[in-house]
C-alpha cells in the first residue's frame, strides 16, 4: 500500500490572515495598557497569529517544491504576485509579536522579514517600471510590496530600538504610497469598473494612512502632532468610503480575499489608541473606543467566515498528493 501526503496549495494572499490576527493582537495589547482589558486576550491572538504564520510558511515553501508551476504562475500574475510580499510583512509582524518575550528572536525575525520585504519590493517595482501592464489589473495590492512593507519595517524597527532605520523606512513607504495612490485613483475613476473578483482588494486601500500613522507614532516622540492627526483623518475617510461601497464589494461571495480589510481595520484601531497613550483626548479618545470595537467585529466576522469555509472544505481550492513510499500489508512477512 502506498502512503500519500496531501499538501494544500495555498495562495500567497493567505499571509493576509497573519496581518489581521497580528494587528488585532496589537490592538488588544494597547487596550490592556489603556483600559486595563485582559492581557491574555491579546497574547492569545498574537500566539494564534504566530502559529498561522508558521503553518503558512511551511505550506508556501512546500508549494515551491511540489507545485512549482502554480508558484511560478502566481509570480507572473499581475495581481496575485503582489501578495507574495506579504510573507515578509507577516514575518515582521511576528517579530513585533514575540518582542516582549525574546528580543534576540525578534531581531532575527525582523532581519529575515525586512530583507525579504525589501528584496521583493525592489524586484516587483523594477518589473513595474518596465511597463506593459494592463491598466485594468491596477488594484490596491500594488501598495503591498513597497508601502505596507516599508511602514511595517519602520514600526518594528522603532520598537526594536532603531528609530533611525524606522525613519528611512517610513520615508520609503510614504513617497511610494503617494505615487501609487495617484495611479490607483486615476484607474478607479477613469477605467472600467473592477470585476467582482477584484473588489475585495479595495480593503487594502484603508491600510496606507493608518499603518503609516502607526509607524509615524513609532518613530516620533511626544504628543501626537498635525501629521499623526492628518493620517488618522485620511484613514477614517477611507473607511467611510469603503463602508459606502460594501454592498458593491459584497457582490463577490465571501472568500479569504476579504482578509484584505483586516490589516487596515486593525491599524485604524491601533493608531488612535497609541495617540491617546501619548496624551491625546477629545475626538481621538472617542474614536479609539469605537474603532477598537469595530476592529474586533470585522476580524471576528471574517475569521468566522473562514472557519465556515474550512468546515465546508471550500477554503483550499487545490491540493497536491505526494507518494511517500510503500507499507507492507497487515500480516505480511
Amino acid at each position: 500500500m502506498t502512503v500519500r501526503l496531501i499538501v494544500p496549495v495555498i495562495p500567497a494572499s493567505f499571509f493576509g490572515i497573519v496581518l489581521g490576527l497580528a494587528g488585532l493582537g496589537g490592538a488588544w495589547r494597547s487596550a490592556h495598557r489603556l483600559w486595563q482589558l485582559p492581557a491574555v486576550i491579546g497574547e492569545a491572538v498574537i500566539a494564534l497569529a504566530v502559529v498561522v504564520w508558521a503553518v503558512l510558511v511551511l505550506l508556501y515553501g512546500l508549494k515551491w517544491l511540489v507545485a512549482r508551476d502554480e508558484a511560478l504562475g502566481e509570480v507572473a500574475h499581475p495581481v496575485a504576485c503582489c501578495f507574495i510580499g506579504l510573507a515578509g510583512v507577516a514575518t515582521l509582524l511576528v517579530a513585533g509579536g514575540v518582542l516582549p518575550y525574546s528580543q534576540p528572536i525578534a531581531t532575527v525575525l525582523f532581519a529575515i522579514g525586512a530583507a525579504a520585504t525589501l528584496l521583493f519590493a525592489i524586484w516587483r517595482t523594477g518589473g513595474l517600471w518596465q511597463g506593459g501592464r494592463d491598466h485594468g489589473t491596477t488594484t490596491p495590492v500594488l501598495y503591498l510590496p513597497t508601502v505596507a512593507g516599508s511602514f511595517v519595517t519602520a514600526a518594528v524597527a522603532a520598537a526594536l530600538g532603531h528609530p533611525d532605520w524606522g525613519q528611512m523606512a517610513f520615508g520609503a513607504g510614504l513617497f511610494s504610497w503617494l505615487a501609487i495612490e495617484s495611479v490607483l485613483i486615476h484607474r478607479l475613476l477613469t477605467a472600467a469598473t473592477l470585476p467582482p473578483g477584484l473588489r475585495p482588494t479595495l480593503g487594502v486601500q484603508l491600510a496606507p494612512p493608518v499603518v503609516g500613522g502607526v509607524a509615524y507614532l513609532g518613530i516620533t516622540q511626544g504628543p501626537p502632532d498635525l501629521v499623526a492627526h492628518a493620517l488618522l483623518g485620511y484613514g477614517v475617510l477611507q473607511a467611510l468610503v469603503l463602508l459606502r461601497l460594501l454592498p458593491w464589494i459584497r457582490e463577490e461571495p465571501f472568500s479569504p480575499s476579504y482578509w484584505a480589510f483586516t490589516f487596515g481595520v486593525t491599524a485604524l484601531a491601533v493608531a488612535p489608541m497609541r495617540m491617546v497613550e501619548r496624551g491625546d483626548a477629545g475626538i481621538v479618545a472617542v474614536l479609539a473606543v469605537i474603532l477598537f470595537v469595530a476592529a474586533n467585529v470585522v476580524v471576528g466576522l471574517i475569521a468566522a467566515g473562514t472557519v465556515w469555509l474550512a468546515a465546508r472544505r471550500r477554503l483550499i481550492a487545490k491540493s497536491v498528493t505526494i507518494p511517500l513510499g510503500r507499507t507492507k500489508p497487515t500480516g505480511a512477512a
